[in-house]
């Protein structure tokens, strides 16, 4: 049996889930949200909890049991609560700015780099350098980060570009002089 699949999802305050055949709706303060799972799972609500079970004991049921309640989850955590991901960009003229809905890059390229949000995604500039894109769908949100780091990834010598807050870069020593 799952670990992940087999644990009740408790469905908190101001958020209403309804199930309609294999898809999970979430109500909250932040939007609504919908997950479609797949056919070998079962979704039924109780009281206030929702309980995933897989109707047979097959590799394809038991691999989609404990992604399946994770979607669950995120889908009603994220509506309640929301997800976010925390970019820096580091390096000598490098900076962020909002315009509008706009994010506006400049990353050492000959031209600025605009980025349009998706629908639901919310992108906050601080001090020129640090990003923050929040939203109520964990995959969305972790796509525009992804989406925004990808425009100068930091590069290994001097760390310059748009890394992830917390992220490790691994650094190379450079060339060295002649003795």
């Amino acid at each position: 049996m799952s670990r992940i699949g087999k644990l009740p999802i408790v469905i908190p305050d101001g958020v209403e889930v309804t199930i309609d055949g294999q898809t999970v709706t979430a109500k909250g303060p932040l939007g609504t949200e919908s997950v479609t799972i797949r056919s070998e799972i079962k979704v039924e609500k109780n009281e206030n909890k929702v309980v995933l079970t897989r109707e047979n004991d097959e590799r394809k049921s038991r691999s989609l049991h404990g992604l399946s309640r994770t979607l669950v989850a995120n889908t009603i955590n994220g509506v309640k609560t929301g997800f976010s991901k925390s970019l820096e960009i580091v390096g000598v003229g490098y900076r962020a700015s909002m315009q509008g809905n706009t994010l506006n890059l400049a990353l050492g390229y000959s031209h600025p780099i605009n980025i349009v949000p998706p629908e639901g995604i919310k992108i906050v500039v601080d001090q020129n350098t640090k990003i923050k894109v929040s939203g109520a769908n964990k995959q969305t949100v972790g796509d525009v980060a992804a989406l925004i780091r990808s425009k100068r990834p930091p590069e290994v010598y001097k760390g310059k570009g748009v890394k992830y807050e917390g992220e490790y870069i691994r650094r190379k020593a450079g060339k060295t002089g002649k003795k």
